[in-house]
């Protein structure tokens, strides 16, 4: 349905009124407070404002503003991360992008990684040219989180420390085993680091190869004896691999860890 040329100043005034409430993300809530509407006058106004191009709609009762030098584009926002929250519900950053961010690495990664304790059923989401990588994320892992503003957004992020041994559980988050242990060696040289707080967060987490891995790697390659000692003390029965994804032939009897030739080659 299309307004008349008459109406259209009242119209962009309702829509601007809306987006100086809600920013980067507008919802049929959020229009339904700015506005003093009910939900179901507020889902039709967005609606309407979809039909003529004002907005964008990313994903159930979600929109994102069109600007209109980008009327044609695919990608709408600025900055994907204010999307999170609203996509995923309770979710937070991690993986390779929160390790980017705290600067653990130089290396960039397409994807953008979001645990969330919703039920995933498709692994990649793609909204507004991006694509984002899932990983179900129960609610009792929920923790090691920081908050940092994106814009008006407030967005969930793991902190360095948490940000690790997520990847060590699951280093194909983590760009691989082998990307992982460049940035645990990284984190090892910031002031931040803290060998207690790893061990903290891995029995937490509370899954026993996080143990064998950081184990390994901080003899193999941190040179830890403290942390490495404080894995080993944990160490649970039976094996795991340092990366499910490689072919792991030789088994690091002390760690109870299969790994690759080249890593039982480095921790000799």
């Amino acid at each position: 349905m299309n307004e008349s040329p008459a109406r259209l100043p009242a119209a962009r005034a309702r829509l601007s009124t809306v987006l100086r409430a809600a920013s980067e993300v507008v919802s049929i809530d959020s229009v339904a407070k700015s506005l003093e509407l009910d939900r179901n006058a507020a889902a039709k106004l967005l609606s309407r404002w979809r039909q003529q191009g004002w907005l964008r709609r990313i994903g159930p009762g979600i929109y994102v503003p069109v600007p209109l030098d980008l009327a044609d584009s695919e990608q709408v926002v600025e900055d994907p991360w204010v999307l999170v929250p609203r996509l995923f519900g309770r979710c937070y950053v991690g993986g390779w992008t929160a390790a980017h961010q705290w600067d653990l690495t130089e290396q960039l990664f397409n994807e953008t990684a979001v645990f969330t304790t919703r039920r995933v059923g498709e692994k990649r989401v793609s909204a507004q040219g991006v694509t984002f990588l899932l990983h179900a994320a129960a609610e009792k892992r929920q923790f090691g989180l920081k908050s940092i503003w994106r814009g008006t957004t407030r967005v969930a992020i793991s902190d360095p420390a948490r940000t690790l041994i997520d990847m060590i559980a699951v280093p194909k988050l983590g760009g691989g085993i082998d990307h992982v242990a460049d940035c645990l060696e990284t984190h090892a040289k910031m002031p931040a680091y803290d060998g207690a707080l790893l061990i903290r967060y891995a029995e937490q987490f509370g899954n026993g190869a996080v143990f064998k891995r950081l184990g390994f790697l901080a003899e193999a390659r941190l040179k830890d004896k403290n942390l490495a000692a404080a894995c080993h003390s944990r160490l649970t029965h039976g094996y795991a691999k340092l990366d499910p994804a490689f072919e792991s032939p030789q088994l690091a009897t002390d760690w109870r860890l299969w790994v690759p030739k080249r890593w039982k080659q480095r921790a000799a």
